[in-house]
């Protein structure tokens, strides 16, 4: 087991194992219906409630609403998961996601009052149904530790990738229509009848609840691991947080404001095309130093978007730098089975998602100053700053990138029985 932790290669064949496995195809499924707007409802939010109220200031506060809910709701969910199994707490969600979504949808059609929208957009946040995380904490109990297991986590990793190049496309095509709510709808709609199918399938009803447990009150971000996971997470997510602000200022800063997402779906496309290539070698091999590894090439990478003066350049040195987003969240999915306290997988990838969604806001909101105030050259150089900074916090933590000490002693007395 820890050799192949330490190397976490898979082969194609890994792939076709995990993803027909008997037991996986209804989740699997599901939870492709369920993640597939993921990244729709939040553009499809803010470009409706642009839509009715006219400015971008009150859009973007109701889409930070969003992301401080998401921020804490995947934690609250994780943890629920872990303690009841996903099916309860799922099905609990989505109906409170439903109703909090047709409020918000009455409000913007309404002119509600601005702290009523961003109220309701935490809402949202809040009880989006996390099939995220009970799909990528299901893998560890339809398969055994191995390639196959590795390679589930990098489909986990590679599908997300694919719905985020999709979403926000959706969302531009949706705002067109005759109703500019009808993103907003469809997306929440696929939303909600993907959780409930992923919830009621019957390998997610099968997953008992956990015995009753003297848990610390952080739960798995108890463990040091979980915690030098976290830095990492938040990282990567105030890295994207800065590109995604600062490439389609410089589209508009070029004279050509609609290419800013197309060039930001080209990030995507190298992620996911280098993310199946890297899972075949990864590389460091040791998980400890794999994250600050990672990371800090992420922030080189971005440091080369200051150097483009045209956008062809800066298409191109999008492509490099985005070849390091999906091993960096395969990692992510890695670490958890090695850092995690037992019982703990779904909460732990809450946690994962909280310090990316942190990340992303804290880099989006000092982006958007730095360009506004200096261009996006800069935005994109005190990225890369950020991201070596904080890969040198995670390398000088890199040894606790191991087994929580009660999962270690649990694990010897085990041996102990047994011999």
């Amino acid at each position: 087991m820890s050799n192949f932790v330490e190397s976490g290669r898979t082969t194609l064949s890994d792939y076709r194992v995990a993803l027909t496995t008997p037991a996986a195809r209804r989740p699997l499924i599901a939870s492709l219906l369920a993640r597939l707007p993921i990244a729709m409802i939040g553009i499809s939010e803010l470009l409706y409630v642009q839509h009715r109220t006219g400015t971008y200031a009150v859009a973007g506060l109701v889409s930070a609403g969003t992301l401080i809910g998401v921020a804490i709701g995947s934690v609250v969910q994780g943890r629920l998961i872990d303690r009841f199994g996903p099916t309860r707490p799922l099905l609990v969600v989505v109906g409170l996601f439903a109703a909090t979504m047709a409020g918000l949808i009455a409000a913007i059609e309404n002119q509600t009052a601005t702290p009523v929208l961003v109220a309701l957009a935490w809402g949202i946040g809040l009880f989006e149904p996390m099939c995220g995380s009970a799909s990528r904490a299901l893998w560890r109990r339809l398969l055994p530790p191995g390639p196959a297991l590795t390679a589930a986590y990098s489909y986990e990793a590679i599908s997300m990738e694919v719905f985020f190049i999709l979403g926000p496309g959706l969302a531009g095509a949706l705002i067109t229509a005759p109703w500019p709510g009808t993103g907003l709808v469809l997306g929440g709609a696929c939303m909600v009848v993907g959780a409930v199918l992923f919830a009621l399938s019957p390998a997610v009803r099968a997953w008992p609840p956990a015995p009753r447990t003297n848990a610390p009150l952080l739960g798995a971000f108890s463990s040091p691991g979980m915690r030098t996971l976290a830095l990492a997470a938040l990282g990567f997510g105030m890295v994207i947080g800065f590109v995604e602000v600062a490439v389609p200022a410089a589209a508009t800063n070029a004279g050509n404001t609609a290419l800013g997402g197309l060039l930001l779906s080209v990030w995507s496309v190298s992620s996911v095309a280098f993310g199946i290539v890297y899972s075949l070698r990864p590389w460091p091999r040791p998980l400890g130093l794999r994250l600050p590894v990672l990371l800090a090439l992420f922030g080189a990478c971005v440091a080369l978007l200051a150097w483009p003066s045209t956008l062809w350049g800066l298409a191109v040195a999008m492509l490099a730098s985005g070849a390091l987003i999906t091993p960096q969240s395969t990692a992510h999915s890695i670490v958890i089975e090695v850092v995690a306290p037992k019982g703990t997988a779904a909460e732990a990838f809450g946690w994962v998602l909280t310090a990316i969604t942190l990340g992303l806001a804290i880099g989006q909101s000092a982006s958007g100053y730095l360009v506004e105030h200096s261009g996006p050259a800069l935005a994109f150089g005190v990225a890369a700053i950020c991201a070596l900074v904080l890969a040198g916090a995670v390398w000088l933590r890199r040894n606790t990138v191991r087994a929580p000490v009660e999962d270690e002693r649990s694990t010897d007395a085990a041996d102990a029985v047994a011999a």
